[in-house]
């Protein structure tokens, strides 16, 4: 059995949602350990000048803790 504290996070990219998620589980993982699944939660974006210049996803992320 596996014990897991979950953290919320916002990823962006101004490619795609898809590279906004890779954004933020990259960044994450280079401080937090033992990164084991994602949940997206929200899908938003900002927009300049009538375009979609960044997309936004919020994620929460699980890690399993250490025993």
């Amino acid at each position: 059995m596996s014990t897991y504290k979950k953290i919320e996070i916002v990823g962006t990219s101004s490619e795609s949602f898809a590279k906004a998620v890779d954004s933020g589980v990259r960044h994450a993982a280079k401080s937090l350990r033992n990164l084991d699944w994602f949940e997206v939660c929200e899908m938003r974006g900002r927009i300049v000048d009538g375009k979609v210049a960044e997309y936004q996803v919020a994620l929460k992320l699980g890690m399993r803790l250490e025993e």
